[in-house]
């Protein structure tokens, strides 16, 4: 290996270290004995896994965030899907136009996105309720998943479909019964990874949510305001957990980095 090679290798290594650091820390944390953060640990338990288990506001908030990501998630392949359908396919006038359209909001900052619809949805009283929330979560995963589905349907082979549109299938039939089928492992992980997104979306929950619809990283960054323990700590190997299960199944169906669209 010549010395620009182990350079690159080194820092390569040093990349590593800096992304994983935090969530070691996070993770030895959530076995923390002591009362309050203390890093490191001066004992190790299970304590706080079973606080978590008896943490009211937090399971609700949970429980809720599961909800309102299942919502958004069928609401965007309703959307998406078929969007993404005429854009892979269809040969029209202004289709990179539309495109660059619907991916758009994937280029704007969340801030800005969610201060526009706090301010779009206070008159229309959608603010701090939960079609408020399933709204503002759509406008970050519907651009995802066009995003995404475009890429898979445009990797699909033309000749199957052509074949059975040859054989005398008209083009919903085509659609129903060769491209969705041939185009289901794309479907299952767009379905994951918009779960996770709506399900994540911290910035414009925190504009949005109100009182009675606190997702559960609102609830989290309202815990840590005022407390110093470790539960946070805890409830988030949990997510990790169950992030990297999901990505899991998503490696496993498509590839992680196909289904972004890389």
């Amino acid at each position: 290996m010549t010395g620009a090679g182990r350079m690159l290798s080194g820092f390569a290594a040093l990349v590593y270290v800096l992304i994983l650091a935090p969530i070691v820390v996070v993770v030895m944390l959530a076995f923390s004995a002591d009362n309050f953060i203390l890093f490191p640990p001066s004992g190790y338990s299970l304590r706080w896994f079973r606080q978590l288990a008896g943490n009211g506001p937090l399971l609700a908030a949970l429980w809720l965030s599961v909800q309102i990501a299942a919502v958004v998630t069928l609401c965007s392949l309703a959307i998406g899907v078929p969007a993404a359908l005429a854009l892979a396919k269809g040969r029209f006038r202004g289709k990179g136009a539309l495109t660059s359209f619907f991916l758009a909001p994937l280029l704007l900052p969340t801030l800005i996105t969610g201060l526009a619809l706090l301010l779009f949805f206070s008159p229309l009283k959608l603010a701090a309720t939960l079609p408020g929330l399933v709204l503002g979560h759509m406008t970050v995963t519907v651009p995802f998943v066009i995003r995404m589905m475009t890429t898979a349907l445009a990797n699909l082979p033309d000749d199957i479909e052509a074949a059975a549109a040859t054989l005398g299938a008209p083009p919903w039939r085509v659609v129903r019964r060769v491209t969705l089928p041939l185009a289901t492992p794309g479907l299952i992980a767009c379905a994951c990874l918009s779960f996770l997104l709506s399900f994540d979306e911290t910035v414009i929950s925190l504009f949005i949510a109100g009182p009675r619809a606190s997702t559960l990283p609102v609830e989290m960054v309202r815990y840590v305001e005022g407390r110093t323990d470790p539960l946070v700590a805890a409830l988030s190997v949990v997510l990790i957990v169950a992030t990297l299960a999901v990505v899991l199944v998503v490696e496993r169906l498509v590839g992680v980095a196909r289904a972004v669209g890389r």
